[in-house]
């Protein structure tokens, strides 16, 4: 038998593979530390929570908890995805804001419509998320204290402004203090396979998403419009035949198989929702701010309105008109700025224009957002 020659002098054989039984004691090992350095991470957050308390300041601070996920991000190698971290560092922040206070949130329900989605992003799920069933009744809830906080649609990228959200800002003293961008993915759902489908139920917004593709794909389908993508999930569960356009999160919870997925006509359609409270969020120095005002009805005071942004060289991301119900008629105009109110030329900005309008309102000052899902 020939005999196996020496390795080259200096030459060291390659190391061999750990053992599955190795390797899952490693993980274990750093599951416990993970677990470990959680609890003090949440420890300390419970001592800022009571320093702030003291100081009668908030608990939740968007702007803050913004910073933490996004130095979170940027600090990340991989290969875990920046979406991954986010989702980790946005349980592990609401989970320790709960040691402090058990926030209520109102939310336009039901429960896995993107209002939720876009909820559950924003807070996390240690927080009490109450779904109603209108926009008013959101804001209502937060009027009258019974939620902290209220989420609600301002503006998608496809259909435009939310007109019962603005209606709202006009009617009832609120703060806008956050926003969620959220990607919207529209797929369609159902438990038959996509030819025995004869009816796609959803509401009118994802519909008219989704017009295009269902022109092409199913011309012969009859679509019908409900309350909810949530809704249409439901029906897709209990009726032969039918289908709904909604998340995939409604499809696993009513046990609904994703047809087709990604069926929306704009491939970057994003919803933005306003989050609304008492007051407006600190300065981060990346934030932007809401108005609504009302003009006197004569020509070029809407430019002169306008004129004072162009003096104070801030940037308008955000400009929209709503008629005012009333015999004689008349318009807000919701306009969004780059800057916080309390910077100093928005402050001059600001009361510059008040005293070229018949109504002014600041609506808040929030962090800018950064499109998620």
């Amino acid at each position: 038998m020939a005999r196996e020659k020496p390795s080259a002098k200096g030459h060291k054989s390659a190391p061999r593979p750990m053992s599955l039984a190795a390797l899952r004691g490693q993980i274990d090992r750093l599951d416990r530390e993970i677990v470990r350095l959680a609890n003090q991470r949440a420890r300390l957050a419970a001592e800022i929570g009571k320093l702030k308390d003291a100081n009668g300041q908030p608990a939740y601070a968007p702007g803050r908890e913004e910073d933490v996920i996004l130095r979170a991000i940027e600090a990340n190698t991989g290969p875990l995805s920046p979406d991954c971290i986010r989702a980790l560092f946005r349980e592990l922040i609401s989970g320790s804001r709960a040691l402090e206070t058990k926030l209520r949130v109102a939310f336009l329900g039901p429960e896995y419509s993107y209002t939720h989605l876009a909820a559950q992003q924003r807070f996390g799920e240690c927080v009490e998320l109450i779904p109603v069933g209108t926009i008013s009744a959101v804001f209502e809830e937060v009027n009258r204290g019974h939620a902290q906080f209220g989420l609600v649609p301002l503006e998608n990228s496809t259909d435009g402004r939310i007109a019962d959200t603005l209606d709202m800002f006009a009617r009832l003293p609120a703060r806008i203090c956050g926003e969620v961008q959220l990607r919207i993915h529209h797929n369609l759902l159902a438990r038959c396979a996509r030819g025995e489908v004869s009816e796609v139920y959803s509401k009118p917004q994802a519909l008219s998403q989704c017009r295009n593709w269902l022109a092409k794909h199913m011309p012969a389908v009859r679509t019908v419009e409900v309350a909810s993508t949530t809704t249409a999930a439901q029906l897709a569960q209990e009726k032969t035949g039918a289908a709904a356009i909604a998340s995939s999160q409604a499809a696993r919870h009513y046990g609904l198989d994703v047809l087709v997925a990604n069926i929306e006509d704009q491939p970057d359609n994003l919803t933005r929702f306003a989050v609304i409270g008492e007051r407006s969020a600190d300065r981060t120095g990346r934030d932007k701010t809401s108005l609504m005002f009302e003009i006197p009805h004569r020509p070029g005071s809407l430019a002169d309105a306008m004129s004072v942004f162009k003096r104070y060289k801030l940037n308008l991301t955000w400009i929209e008109s709503f008629p005012i119900a009333r015999p004689e008629g008349g318009y807000l105009f919701f306009v969004e700025c780059e800057g916080h109110e309390h910077d100093t030329r928005v402050t001059k900005a600001l009361a510059l224009l008040e005293r070229k309008t018949l109504r002014f309102e600041v609506l808040g000052s929030y962090p800018r957002s950064t499109p998620i899902g």
